[in-house]
């Protein structure tokens, strides 16, 4: 009898540790740090040695390969290793693996924060090594790494070789800047130089900045504030000039790419190199943002010689892509664009003649992955499968013809060989926090790799479900997210809080672990709040249609469609309608401030983040495309402009900005704090003084618990 006593209390302590684990709560901590470290499923990641079926994966202190067909594993550097090669030519050994990228199937390259080198993975020696100065930056290595690399310092441009320091263009002022990015990095624009495929030839931007105001940013650390200025165009006021050069290492003179128009404000976009380095190929925009041309440029006389084609659209188009030669064809290359609706890939020649459209339907391509080896296939992601997916295809290009390469449901990162006989993939869904395997392409077999367990096994967290709802048009589907309350009881009433984004390049419902939420909204469910969000029209990867509807009047159809997610709410039954929080960065902050404005009957508490108040203070290349110029749209700008909306407030709104933002220039929110002190209306109002746009590191975790506590003081 004592026995099974003693094993009754036994089971009662582990069930109730069972029941204790099961039921953790969510720190702040592991809200904000947790979902990208200890919170975050188990994942590989790696690449394709070049021209070999070996997949390398760096880890701490050593670089290791499996091989897709034998499923051979090995360590094929260490630290150690790399360190005595170093010390074998009198160069710094290093304390961790630096980042690794291949040049070869032999050769790599790394970088330190003074040199960069290349290294020989088969007989373990350095290559070419090549020395930095302070304040170097945007280095761009050219392909083979072993002669040159383009470096930036401060607003000038040089060429760093084994031995040799080039200067390629200087300047002493910003009103003029070498071999950055240009246009606030929007058309797809990520960097400002661009090796030609022989490597002798840079191309690189020209930003002449002379007419585009300074714009000041306070920094208040030193004894006595500092100003730092920063350009600035906003939208209708003067923008850059932007202009090509052509840097050739052998002469070591530029020759510039022809403007027969100086002094428009244009954009030169998607920078592209013919495969034998004659040819430039730039996607021109006119500054209205409805007309582009892909012209061809001569890299030798810098002189204009056809446009292949155009593309015009009544509202915007939007070139985001550069042009890709199909490998070992000098004659074709592919070209991105959404012309029919939705982003698609079609073939053309360089007379700039149309030969096929690849890829036709109501949905998105999303990410062009490569070539085989045969330019049989192009490999490529998209929303296909559904809206909420990334899923892998490849297309026959003399057929058209596409396959599927991913099958399981969810949102897929894909890496093919060289080949295209093998994929890596790793992906998640709602209920598949990681896989990650090897596929052959062929047979379409799959090898699990990784089967990342739940990190959230232990924790006690709201039920999440994915449906769609009716858009304001009463006819769109839209996407919704919803996280019920954790220990969610239907006979209560819950305050709910809406988190929104609302605008263009923004996906955040997505067929992926958590269903693409942040980790905070499932420690608000905790909490005892609903959490709600809703992808309107305007949103990312469901056409240009859906998105365009937003243009020359911002806010006025999202906020439509984030009231149909109002209604929902109403009607699951066990939402306090009293008690409608909103929360959003960014233009989620403009959309917070507008619908706790606009609705005041409706939202009573609403945290705003670095918000757009009125889209005359925003910068020209975004808000220009979807607001055109205050002249052409005074209408739009005075019906979207929330500062009259200031009287309007009734509710709690909290108001955040990072003091020096260069993106949502300050200016918006204090403006519409002076409007609310002018109207006797009272706000809250919080500042991170060296913050930018995104509020990050410690001062996160701070943000976070900032937002919260609104909630639970105001909402809850």
């Amino acid at each position: 009898m004592r026995k099974i006593t003693f094993l009754l209390f036994i089971s009662c302590i582990l069930l109730s540790q069972l029941t204790f684990a099961q039921n953790k709560k969510l720190t702040m901590e592991d809200a904000i740090v947790g979902q990208c470290r200890q919170l975050y499923p188990q994942y590989m990641n790696g690449t394709w040695q070049p021209e070999s079926h070996n997949f390398i994966q760096q880890k701490t202190g050593i670089l290791t390969s499996k091989n897709a067909d034998t499923g051979e594993e090995k360590t094929i550097l260490n630290l150690t290793e790399l360190n005595q090669s170093l010390a074998d030519v009198n160069q710094d050994t290093l304390h961790r693996m630096p980042r690794i990228s291949w040049i070869d199937n032999k050769r790599v390259y790394f970088q330190t924060r003074t040199n960069a080198y290349t290294f020989d993975i088969i007989s373990k020696t350095i290559g070419s090594s090549f020395t930095f100065e302070k304040g170097d930056a945007n280095f761009d290595r050219a392909i083979s790494s072993q002669k040159n690399i383009a470096v930036t310092n401060a607003n000038s441009l040089y060429i760093v070789t084994p031995g040799e320091r080039i200067e390629v263009a200087k300047s002493d002022s910003d009103d003029l800047v070498y071999g950055q990015s240009v246009s606030r990095r929007e058309f797809g624009i990520s960097k400002g130089t661009f090796w030609a495929p022989n490597e002798t030839l840079l191309a690189y931007y020209i930003n002449d900045n002379s007419d585009v105001k300074q714009y000041p940013l306070v920094d208040i650390t030193k004894r006595e504030a500092e100003v730092e200025m920063i350009r600035y165009p906003m939208a209708g006021m003067s923008s850059e000039h932007i202009s090509l050069g052509v840097y050739n290492v052998a002469t070591q003179k530029t020759i510039y790419i022809e403007d027969k128009d100086k002094d428009s404000e244009k954009y030169l976009t998607n920078i592209a190199w013919g495969p034998e380095s004659k040819y430039i190929y730039i996607q021109v925009l006119n500054r209205g943002q409805n007309h582009m041309k892909l012209n061809q440029y001569d890299a030798t006389t810098g002189k204009l010689v056809k446009t292949l084609f155009e593309e015009k659209h009544d509202k915007y188009v939007e070139p985001s892509n550069p042009i890709v030669f199909i490998p070992n064809n000098n004659e074709k290359f592919i070209y991105q664009t959404r012309k029919d609706g939705f982003n698609h890939i079609y073939l053309y020649n360089i007379s700039g003649k149309l030969e096929n459209q690849l890829t036709k339907g109501n949905w998105e391509v999303t990410n062009v992955l490569g070539f085989d080896n045969d330019n049989k296939y192009i490999y490529y992601q998209s929303t296909e499968a559904s809206p909420l997916e990334q899923q892998t295809y490849r297309v026959n290009i003399k057929k058209a013809k596409i396959e599927q390469i991913t099958r399981a449901p969810g949102t897929h990162s894909t890496k093919i060989t060289y080949d295209g006989l093998y994929a890596f993939d790793s992906y998640s869904s709602t209920e598949v926090p990681r896989v990650a395997q090897f596929i052959d392409i062929k047979k379409l077999k799959s090898e699990i790799l990784l089967e990342a367990d739940n990190p959230l096994t232990d924790y006690n967290i709201g039920e999440m479900t994915i449906e769609t709802i009716k858009a304001g048009d009463g006819e769109t589907d839209l996407y919704y997210r919803l996280i019920k309350p954790a220990d969610f009881d239907p006979n209560k009433k819950y305050p709910a809080v809406i988190y929104v984004y609302g605008g263009p390049h923004a996906q955040l419902i997505t067929n992926s672990w958590l269903g693409g939420a942040r980790m905070w909204q499932y420690y608000m469910s905790q909490n005892g709040y609903v959490m709600l969000t809703v992808d309107n029209r305007g949103s990312a990867n469901r056409g240009l249609k859906f998105e365009n509807v937003i243009h020359r009047q911002c806010g006025k159809n999202e906020m439509e469609d984030q009231l149909k997610g109002v209604e929902l709410l109403k009607s699951l039954g066990y939402v306090d309608m009293d008690r409608i929080g909103v929360h959003g960065w960014s233009y989620g902050g403009f959309m917070t401030t507008s619908l706790i404005t606009n609705y005041p009957e409706i939202f009573k508490v609403a945290v705003a983040g670095g918000p757009v108040i009125d889209w005359k203070y925003y910068e020209i290349m975004y808000g220009e495309r979807y607001m055109d110029t205050p002249d052409e749209n005074p209408e739009g700008y005075k019906s979207t402009s929330l500062l009259p909306m200031a009287s309007k407030l009734k509710g709690d709104l909290l108001i955040i900005h990072g003091y020096i933002d260069p993106v949502v220039v300050i200016q918006n929110s204090l403006s519409f704090i002076r409007e609310c002190i002018s109207n006797n209306i009272p706000i809250d109002y919080f500042v991170y003084p060296r913050a930018e746009h995104n509020v990050r590191g410690k001062d996160r975790i701070h943000l976070m618990q900032k937002v919260t506590d609104y909630f639970e003081e105001k909402l809850k």
